[in-house]
């Protein structure tokens, strides 16, 4: 959801060509969070200016308006210290329009501009501050206010540094926010923040790099703060004092250094591997070419420095290859993501499970109260589809949870409570304002993800790391399934020394031994599940029912085809047919219906029964040979037989296809769906 990229060189000849080619190709990195419009901003070989294009649309109609505007040979010249930043926006305060794209400045000489991820939630009060001492605002963004608000300070204490300005700033705002802003009064530098959005700093030197810390700089102690004016009315403008300017910059003393700000690390790793992940309120700022991370108030829990982490990203994984979309990629990576999930953790040899996340929270975890799993979406689906395991493998009670309906209820959380927060990307907002609810009752935090340095990841006590790699496309795939085996093997671990269980266990370790084989025989049902979608992308709607395991992949899968086909999709539970769904059946609604050899087989039989008796006729999702199954209807996709517990990770797989090659039919974009986002940063 919106993405930041800004590249800064310093002593290392560039052209400005060359710059916004390195700007344009981050933000098509970046495209897959989701967007409306996109800008740039660079200096002008013109003395002392900054220039800004912006568009409404793709990356490609800002690059075909870059190519237009930037024709001179002066954009040729290399220039050894520049700054440049660019933005892809989704749209919250104002619509889609070249006035609201980013960046946003502060006056009409383009004094300072900001680009931003988030909401300022006291954007109205800061609004009302400005326009008193006679801003004008020519847009509807609550950005705009973050650039005027500088350019407000910058005039009342000209004596103050670009990070001090900054900084000033930050402590105005309200919400979440990542920034990166460049001025023309401050050339060659560039200041960042982050307070809830997700936001990086990547670093590329000829040289090693003599320190793998950066020192964090911290504020001397607020005694007798100053107002912005003796006269202000805003709230919350208190100017904090300046630090000493002899501490302002430290290490990083490289001759030659490149500096990328980001929002995600795809957007960074074909230029470098080093990153340094911004904590909240870090403010990192680079002048002379050398870094510094300052934070205005010390906690108690901050370390004394950023650890620079080394990405162990490919490229290749997030190029598509020769798939047509990253989204089908995915799809079609799961036998490999299965295995990461499970490299070094499943002991297929002993029998074992280690997760050495969470190994020495266990005896913790055991004698806790409940286990609560907490997510939105997709890692919601994740949760209900393993939740019956791990009832019967820990035998505690186990609460799935929607973050955003848990913050609501303002759910009573205990100091002997487990909460899992699930999240692909680490930084969803709903999950994440549920962690900080949960950890401040004295919960303990288990975070599983997919981004290392996400602030789930951060905040959580311990955790599971998925290891499912990039996944580029909007809509979760190979994600989920990773998530879903994830808690499988924490259900594992909670049961290792429980002597009843361990004929299940066995049979549950096996089945992940086979799983990727199985997956891959799936994948083969393509061609056929390419069928079906022929007959299915005309309809405006389409039920998906099931229960017992197989009931999460109805949810999901009918997530998959609302997010991708825009048609009308209900996972139903089976057993819920008779009190209410059944009304919606007749010989024109399309149905699909899982019904595998488990436990509750007989059940979802008399569910088939009861819409074929209407009429109906399902598409059926059934055991490989299961010929009784596929007597009920003319359609049916048969996948392998697997342990029940694990069915739903081969049920979903089909789903995922079908909606795949629906929204390929119906011409929809399939990598980056209308109105949504891949990380949704903001409630």
């Amino acid at each position: 959801m919106c993405g930041i990229f800004a590249y800064l060189n310093y002593l290392t000849p560039k052209s400005r060509h060359e710059v916004l080619d390195l700007l344009l190709n981050g933000l098509k990195r970046l495209e897959y969070r989701g967007y409306d419009s996109t800008g740039v901003a660079i200096d002008s070989p013109q003395a002392n200016d900054i220039v800004m294009v912006k568009r409404c649309g793709k990356v490609k109609v800002l690059e075909d308006a870059i190519a237009e505007h930037f024709s001179g040979k002066e954009y040729d010249e290399p220039v050894m210290t520049h700054v440049g930043i660019a933005h892809t926006r989704w749209a919250t305060h104002g619509v889609p329009c070249e006035t609201n794209s980013h960046p946003q400045r502060s006056d009409d000489e383009n004094s300072f501009v900001v680009v931003h991820n988030g909401i300022v939630t006291n954007y109205k009060d800061v609004k009302t501050f400005l326009e008193k001492r006679g801003y004008i605002f020519e847009s509807d963004t609550d950005t705009e206010v973050i650039a005027k608000l500088v350019h407000h300070l910058w005039k009342k204490h000209p004596g103050y540094s670009f990070r001090e300005l900054v900084e000033q700033v930050i402590q105005q705002l309200e919400g979440a926010f990542a920034i990166a802003i460049k001025s023309k009064h401050f050339p060659g530098e560039c200041v960042a923040s982050r307070r809830g959005s997700p936001l990086l700093v990547g670093i590329k030197t000829k040289t090693r790099l003599s320190t793998d810390h950066i020192p964090i700089l911290y504020g001397k102690d607020e005694k007798s703060p100053q107002t912005c004016e003796k006269d202000t009315e805003a709230p919350k403008t208190k100017v904090l004092p300046r630090t000493e300017s002899t501490s302002e910059f430290m290490p990083l003393e490289e001759k030659e250094v490149e500096y990328f700000f980001a929002s995600d690390a795809s957007a960074v790793i074909e230029h470098t591997n080093r990153v340094i992940y911004l904590e909240d309120d870090d403010v990192a700022a680079v002048r002379d070419g050398t870094l510094s991370i300052h934070r205005l108030k010390k906690c108690l829990d901050d370390p004394h420095a950023r650890e620079i982490t080394t990405l162990k990203m490919e490229i290749q994984q997030i190029m598509k290859g020769n798939y047509d979309y990253f989204m089908l990629k995915e799809i079609f990576e799961q036998p490999e993501s299965v295995v990461n999930t499970m490299r070094g953790r499943v002991r297929f040899d002993s029998k074992s499970i280690v997760l050495g996340g969470i190994k020495d929270f266990i005896p913790e975890i055991k004698r806790c109260r409940r286990l609560m799993l907490i997510g939105c979406g997709t890692s919601y689906h994740s949760a209900v589809a393993t939740r019956q395991l791990l009832e019967e493998l820990t035998e505690l009670p186990v609460m799935v949870e929607l973050a955003s309906d848990f913050l609501d209820r303002n759910t009573p959380i205990f100091r002997d409570d487990v909460c899992f927060f699930i999240s692909q990307s680490g930084e969803t907002a709903d999950s994440l304002m549920a962690l900080r609810y949960c950890k401040q009752r004295g919960a303990l935090i288990v975070g599983i993800t997919n981004t290392v340095g996400s602030s789930i990841c951060r905040e959580s006590h311990c955790g599971v790391h998925i290891n499912a790699g990039p996944e580029i496309g909007v809509a979760s795939t190979k994600a989920y399934t990773s998530q879903f085996i994830s808690l499988v093997m924490f259900a594992l671990v909670m049961s290792e020394d429980r002597l009843s269980l361990q004929q299940r266990r066995l049979e549950i370790i096996q089945a992940l031994y086979e799983l990727p084989d199985r997956i891959r025989q799936v994948l083969k049902l393509d061609i056929q599940v390419q069928e079906l979608a022929k007959d299915l992308f005309q309809h405006k709607s389409l039920l998906i029912m099931g229960r017992g395991y197989n009931f999460a992949t109805c949810l999901e899968g009918a997530l998959k085809v609302k997010e991708l086909t825009y048609m009308h999709s209900e996972g139903i539970m089976a057993g819920e047919l008779k009190h209410g769904p059944l009304a919606l059946i007749d010989d024109r609604m399309p149905v699909m219906m899982i019904v595998l050899r488990d436990p509750v087989y007989i059940k979802c039989i008399n569910a088939l029964q009861q819409v074929t008796s209407r009429k109906g006729c399902p598409i059926i999702i059934c055991e490989e040979g299961d010929e009784e199954t596929k007597s009920y209807s003319s359609r049916s996709l048969e996948i392998p037989r697997t342990v029940d517990c694990l069915q739903g990770i081969l049920t979903v797989i089909p789903m995922q296809l079908l909606s795949y090659h629906i929204a390929v039919l119906r011409g929809c974009d399939v990598d980056c769906p209308r109105n949504l986002a891949k990380s949704v940063t903001v409630e």
